[in-house]
């Protein structure tokens, strides 16, 4: 068995809670169907937002899901770097699998697709 990441990240439209809050349920929703994984199988989630999306921790929609009040969650702010996409969640969940790094299946929803077009347009 084998530590793998797998990425995501997706954009809301405005500094809102309740958008924050859905759109990070949406994003780790797909992240966990494409992958086929179960809360059991996570090591960690670590989750990042722009400097502009201060309006609530998007841990909390995890936290609330069923199943997800054990696996460690971790929130942080991402690295200002001027002209960066804004309103950014982004995820990086490790996992413990047998899956090959080709297997896994990052997520790129909303703006965030411009991120990685390369996984965004293969559905990788």
């Amino acid at each position: 068995m084998y530590n793998r990441g797998i990425r995501g990240a997706t954009t809301v439209t405005q500094n809102d809670e309740n958008e924050i809050l859905r759109e990070t349920v949406v994003l780790l929703k797909e992240i966990v169907a494409r992958n086929e994984i179960v809360p059991e199988d996570i090591c960690s989630v670590w989750i990042t937002m722009t400097q502009d999306l201060d309006a609530t921790f998007p841990a909390r929609a995890i936290r609330q899901m069923n199943g997800w009040d054990l696996v460690p969650l971790m929130c942080s702010i991402e690295i200002p770097v001027k002209g960066s996409l804004p309103l950014c969640i982004r995820l990086m969940i490790q996992i413990n699998t047998n899956k090959s790094q080709r297997e896994i299946k990052h997520v790129y929803l909303n703006e965030a697709k411009a991120l990685r077009p390369d996984l965004s347009a293969t559905g990788n």
